[in-house]
C-alpha cells in the first residue's frame, strides 16, 4: 500500500514516516506549510531527513487556505460568541480534508499521521478508538471526521507509547527537527485575546455589556463576551465576597452571568452537526460523553434526532461551552460519534 505521511517536523509524524517504511510500505512524506513566517529552514531539514531515508519530501503551500478554514473561523467564532475547538476542524477540514486529497492525488491510497488514536478497517467502516497511550489520547480531536475520510486515514501511534518515541528516531540518528509538542492552539503564540483583537476590524468590535450574578443583580461591566468562557474565574475586574465563576453569555441581551461555584455546570445540553461513526442500532446501553480534551468522559444518556443529539449526564450536572465538541464513547472506548455543543 502507498501511504503518504504528513510530516509536521515533530517527533510523532517522523516516527510515523520511519515505522510505515520499515514495515514495508511504499511511503511518501507530504509537508503542508501553514503560515508564512515558517520559512524555508525546516523544510530543509525534512528534505535533508526524507533523503537520508530514500525518500522525496512534497511541500505543499497552504496558508491560505488554512487562514480561510480554520483561523478566520475561530476568530468569528469567538467574536459570534463560543468557544471553538480548532484542532477539530483542522483535522476535518485540512489534514484529513485538503491534505488527503492531495495524497491521493499524488498516488497514494491513505494518508498517515502522527495521532495518537486506534483506528481499524472493518467492512462496517471504520472504527476510532483510544489508543494505547491514554495520557496522549487524541480521538478525541478525530470525533468529526467523516467516516469516508476515516477509511483512509493510518495511525501509527495507536499501539506506541510517547515516552519512546524519542529514543526510536536517536536509534536511527534521526534529530527532530521542531520542538517535542505543543499544548496551545498552534497559530496562537501568545494570548487568544490579544490574537483576536488584532484581526477585529472597527466595525465589528464587541460592545462591552452588562455582568449579572444569577438573580439579575449588576456587578459589574464586560468588554465583549468572546473575552469570557463559562467555567472562568479569573479576569473577570468585579471585587466580590466570594470567588465568581462565569456561568452563561447571554447573547441576545450581551450579558455575562456570573455566580458562585455551586452554580456552575448545566445537567443536559443540545449538539448539532453531528458527524456518526457508528450505527446507533449497535450502540452499548451505557454511553460517556466527553465536551472537553483533558476531560474524562462521563456517564450520559444521549438521544439522537436527525442532525441533533440531546444529552444528559447521569451524576452530577457538567460544564458544556457553546462551541466546543462533544464527543460519545463506548465503555471500552470507541468514538461513537462527534458533534458541535449548541448555546447552553
Amino acid at each position: 500500500m502507498k501511504v503518504a505521511v504528513a510530516v509536521s517536523g515533530g517527533l510523532d509524524s517522523l516516527a510515523s514516516l520511519v515505522m510505515l517504511k520499515e514495515e514495508g510500505h511504499e511511503v511518501l512524506a507530504l509537508h503542508a506549510r501553514f503560515f508564512s513566517h515558517q520559512g524555508d529552514h525546516l523544510e530543509q531539514r525534512l528534505g535533508d531527513i526524507c533523503a537520508g531515508l530514500g525518500l522525496d519530501l512534497h511541500v505543499w503551500h497552504l496558508q491560505d487556505e488554512f487562514a480561510s478554514r480554520v483561523i478566520r473561523p475561530f476568530v468569528q467564532d469567538y467574536l459570534g460568541g463560543v468557544t471553538p475547538n480548532p484542532c477539530a476542524h483542522c483535522n476535518r477540514r485540512i489534514k484529513f480534508g485538503l491534505l488527503l486529497d492531495r495524497a491521493v492525488q499524488l498516488g497514494a491510497s491513505a494518508l498517515a499521521t502522527g495521532h495518537y488514536a486506534h483506528l481499524e478497517n472493518r467492512k462496517s467502516g471504520p472504527m476510532l478508538k483510544r489508543p494505547l497511550d491514554r495520557d496522549k489520547d487524541q480521538s478525541y480531536f478525530l470525533c468529526l471526521v467523516p467516516p469516508k475520510k476515516l477509511a483512509r486515514a493510518v495511525l501509527p501511534m495507536r499501539g506506541q507509547y510517547k515516552s519512546r518515541m524519542r529514543s526510536f528516531l536517536q536509534a536511527r540518528r534521526i534529530t527532530v527537527p521542531t520542538m517535542d509538542e505543543s499544548n496551545e492552539i498552534c497559530f496562537i503564540p501568545g494570548d487568544y485575546r490579544e490574537f483576536i483583537s488584532d484581526r477585529i476590524n472597527m466595525d465589528q468590535k464587541p460592545a462591552p455589556g452588562p455582568i449579572v450574578d444569577s438573580s439579575g443583580r449588576t456587578l459589574g461591566q464586560h468588554q465583549g463576551l468572546w473575552r469570557y468562557t463559562p467555567g472562568q474565574r479569573r479576569g473577570l475586574g468585579i471585587a466580590f465576597k466570594h470567588p465568581l465563576y462565569v456561568l452563561r453569555k447571554d447573547l441576545s441581551t450581551n450579558t455575562l452571568v456570573v455566580g458562585p461555584r455551586e452554580e456552575l455546570g448545566v445537567l443536559e445540553f443540545e449538539a448539532g452537526r453531528l458527524n456518526i461513526l457508528a450505527d446507533p442500532l449497535n450502540w452499548p446501553r451505557d454511553l460517556l460523553i466527553q465536551t472537553r480534551y483533558r476531560q474524562k468522559a462521563r456517564p450520559a444518556e444521549i438521544e439522537l434526532h436527525q442532525d441533533r443529539m440531546w444529552v444528559r449526564y447521569k451524576d452530577e450536572p457538567g460544564l458544556p461551552v457553546s462551541g466546543q465538541v462533544a464527543a460519545v464513547y463506548s465503555p471500552d472506548g470507541q468514538v461513537l460519534a462527534g458533534g458541535i455543543i449548541k448555546q447552553v
